[in-house]
């Protein structure tokens, strides 16, 4: 209370001050109460309002707390943090994506900056008699006997990323360079939008809100599903359930990023909030989302179908794996997506608290898909922070066919993890409908970094594989791969995730069922 008596006795002085230097000497001087009386005003309004107890008590000074609060992400990440501090992705892992989205020197002096005896450090275990590896194009193919049209997938691809949540401009990129280097563009369950058409193979994602093949009640309509499924450039067909950042929630869209374009690609009312169902309306069981994804595959032309999640309650997994086996039907693919993931919007509990986490999930769908014998039918892809070389080898050998990245590809295109994804504010115009700040992300020069950034990363994993005596993907087994587990004890990743199912070098190749 005396601190905002002293603030407004002073202001109120200074402007009698001035006001009487006005009167008694000249009228210039009233020119100077441009900036006190303001204050004088704000001052008073800030005493007697409710809403903000510190601006009630420091009418002026309170607003400094605010400012420095605001700019609180930009001094930590430009002044404070350090090089292995930052997340979700610290200085070390976004600076190899911009240096080789840039091409330019990647490399690193002086030694590791982590600590090697820290609990969590991984490693690999290298070979004195590295292999010589000639195609750098590494790709596996999806599509089981049910499919008519398998496809050459790269083992690193573009992840789930809407037009709307993302920019014009940034889909197109995006798009120009994973035609340039060849590798897939997933359309996040967005739909497809013209951006999205600029050359590049398409993982068509189909959520919960059937965005693109809906009718005017928001139910999945065949005829526009099978219009666009057939169309020569959606090579697979992905259908959502869950994803990493918000599972069991369904996709968000603000409504400042729902432009009358984006509401006419998704079949929805431009200018609201976007929010997808939980669940979809298609199907309610497990057999009956696997007769839905045979529906797919029939309508697409037989193209490769799968399913995505982020891995919650382990038995409704078993028990999809039993309907798979009960009609004898197999999805050409599955798409794992960690708990750690997400690009957007999403509530914090969510983000936070709700899903498995990428390397247990992964592990666990590899373990169940073995043990009823549906591996060998299977594809998996999985994302989750997956920016480097050693990443992606990580998830190959817990089981992985292939990977997405989305935040990677985001840095590639100039993202400075401002974290406001959700706020229509990106300052590089990534992940933002506000022309002035989209406009800003030059296409022609982005899609060749994001071709650049494909290309040196599967470089960069190729010389993981020579190192380490890994001819092919099949080689990369789980015991090649370590973590520290506690102060003394070093654990294989064979151990710490495959130690009941016994020998998994390979979890590639097909195996017997085992008994559940």
């Amino acid at each position: 209370m005396a601190v905002r008596k002293l603030i407004l006795l002073t202001i109120v002085v200074i402007n009698l001050v001035i006001l009487s230097f006005g009167i008694i000497f000249t009228p210039r001087w009233f020119w100077l109460l441009i900036i006190p009386f303001p204050l004088m005003v704000l001052a008073f309004y800030n005493s007697y309002q409710s809403k903000h107890a510190i601006l009630r008590n420091y009418p002026i000074l309170g607003y400094f707390r605010f400012f420095f609060e605001s700019i609180r992400p930009e001094m930590r990440q430009y002044f404070w943090e350090s090089d292995t501090d930052g997340r979700p992705f610290n200085r070390r892992q976004r600076s190899i994506v911009y240096q080789r989205s840039k091409n330019e020197r990647e490399t690193v002096a002086f030694g590791m900056q982590s600590d090697p005896q820290a609990i969590g450090n991984e490693w690999v275990a290298h070979s004195v008699f590295p292999c010589h590896i000639e195609n750098h194009d590494l790709r596996t193919t999806v599509g089981n006997h049910f499919c008519k049209q398998p496809y050459s997938l790269s083992v690193f691809n573009i992840s789930a990323m809407s037009y709307g949540a993302l920019s014009k401009t940034a889909i197109t990129a995006l798009n120009k360079g994973a035609a340039l280097q060849n590798f897939a563009h997933n359309t996040g369950e967005g739909g497809i939008s013209p951006y999205h058409i600029n050359g590049a193979d398409l993982i068509w994602q189909v959520g919960t809100g059937y965005f693109g093949c809906r009718n005017e009640m928001g139910m999945f309509d065949p005829e526009l599903f099978a219009e666009k499924a057939t169309r020569p450039y959606v090579k697979m067909i992905e259908l959502k359930l869950s994803q990493g950042a918000k599972p069991g929630h369904g996709g968000i869209l603000p409504a400042a990023k729902n432009t009358p374009e984006v509401a006419a690609i998704r079949h929805v009312i431009p200018g609201t909030d976007v929010m997808s169902p939980p669940a979809h309306s298609a199907f309610n069981s497990p057999e009956g989302m696997i007769h839905f994804i045979q529906q797919l595959r029939e309508l697409s032309g037989y193209k490769p179908v799968g399913f995505k999640l982020c891995v919650g309650d382990k038995q409704e997994f078993i028990d999809i794996c039993h309907a798979m086996l009960t009609t004898q039907i197999f999805p050409d693919f599955i798409s794992v997506d960690g708990s750690e993931g997400g690009t957007g919007a999403a509530p914090l509990e969510f983000t936070d608290n709700l899903g498995m986490p990428l390397y247990d999930a992964l592990s666990f769908v590899t373990t169940t898909l073995i043990k009823f014998g549906l591996k060998k039918h299977i594809k998996l892809i999985v994302s989750g922070r997956i920016v480097t070389g050693f990443d992606l080898l990580k998830v190959i050998a817990l089981g992985a066919d292939a990977c997405y990245s989305a935040r990677g590809m985001m840095f590639a295109l100039g993202c400075i993890q401002a974290l406001k994804c959700n706020e229509d504010v990106c300052p590089v115009g990534v992940a933002t409908q506000r022309p002035h700040l989209y406009k800003a992300l030059d296409v022609e020069d982005k899609y060749i970094r994001v071709a650049q950034f494909h290309r040196n990363t599967l470089r960069a994993t190729v010389e993981i594989m020579e190192a380490c005596g890994f001819k092919k993907l099949d080689d990369v087994s789980a015991d090649k791969f370590f973590r520290k587990v506690d102060s003394v004890t070093t654990l294989s990743f064979q151990e710490i995730y495959f130690k009941d199912t016994g020998k998994l070098v390979n979890s590639h190749s097909a195996f017997e069922p085992q008994e559940i």
